[in-house]
């Protein structure tokens, strides 16, 4: 597979990621561990390097799943995880005060039975600590060897510079995709000029991109989507229009619109992973294959004024979540 690297000074990973939270959590009931972990082995037998994970998902069971699934093959691959929660079941803040990091770093090192995590995230950022005090917090991990890059999950551009010019940042995590695309407008920018790397979760649009959801799915429990905007009814069949859009592409290009997703993020910018997730192998594959497909110079113009032109419907979350997403 295509290797990108994420950030000036970043780490350089599959141009395909693995995004691990529906393994077990926020995407209906978890299924049979073994036949989880037999996934995130296909993953890596398929040439997926990152496989993306936290401690709040679950909580702490993610982790758990992902260092079990890759014990023996931890040489192959590269973890990444995020941090910076004071959890306590649904109340669960925002914490990155350096005692906060460093309890964290130390549970995920344990339950992903690793000794040093390649890739850690503040996965939101904490209004009550300064976030250039978590940037030293991260250095001295980093001079442990703890962690080896770092990164922010959900920053402001300002949060952004602020970190970066104390310890440099590899990469940012964020939502992106076709069907949602705020970054574009601050966060690319400043990610251009610092050369930082991105790293696009919920590239399918937590599934919907994939054509096999509409507004007659019925999410069960333990799949966050049911609480989600973008996810009602009515949102889904009006947003139907995008999928018959990429529909059209996708057929032309004899190519799923899972495919189509993908392969479109990659086209944005150089250093740009996005991190589908899964629980079926033959997914995995799939997804692979989006690395390979090519846009000519005409299908990009045509994509992106229709794009221009489509207006989505639903928020991705409700304002409750929102005010977890503090940049």
């Amino acid at each position: 597979m295509e290797q990108r690297k994420l950030g000036k000074n970043g780490l350089e990973t599959s141009a395909i990621g693995f995004g691990c939270m529906g393994l077990n959590y926020h995407r209906g009931p978890a299924q049979d561990k073994n036949k989880m972990i037999e996934v995130v082995h296909a993953a890596v037998d398929a040439g997926i390097k990152m496989f993306d994970t936290a401690e709040v998902y679950g909580p702490y069971t993610n982790e758990e799943l992902v260092g079990e699934a890759l014990t023996g093959r931890r040489n192959q691959v590269q973890i990444a995880t995020k941090g910076g929660f004071k959890i306590d079941g649904l109340n669960n803040r925002a914490d990155s005060s350096p005692q906060s990091i460093i309890s964290s770093v130390e549970g995920s090192l344990k339950r992903l039975k690793t000794d040093y995590i390649d890739f850690y995230y503040i996965h939101r950022i904490d209004p009550n600590t300064p976030i250039e005090e978590v940037a030293l917090t991260i250095q001295t991990l980093k001079q442990e060897g703890k962690i080896l890059h770092w990164g922010l999950s959900e920053a402001g551009a300002q949060t952004i510079r602020k970190a970066h010019a104390v310890e440099p940042i590899a990469a940012v995590e964020s939502e992106y995709s076709i069907w949602w695309r705020e970054v574009e407008e601050e966060i690319f920018p400043i990610l251009t000029e610092l050369e930082i790397g991105f790293v696009s979760y919920s590239p399918l649009g937590r599934g919907y991109l994939t054509g096999k959801l509409d507004k007659n799915t019925n999410f069960s429990e333990n799949d966050n989507r049911g609480e989600l905007p973008r996810f009602t009814q009515a949102a889904m069949k009006a947003n139907q229009v995008l999928l018959d859009f990429m529909k059209e592409i996708a057929d032309a290009k004899s190519v799923t619109t899972a495919q189509l997703a993908i392969a479109w993020i990659l086209d944005q910018k150089p250093r740009i992973v996005p991190i589908p997730g899964t629980t079926k192998k033959e997914r995995i594959l799939e997804n692979i294959a989006a690395s390979d497909i090519v846009f000519s110079p005409d299908e990009r113009a045509m994509i992106t004024q229709a794009l221009e032109q489509i207006r989505i419907v639903g928020d991705r979350y409700p304002e409750s979540e929102k005010k977890r997403t503090g940049r």
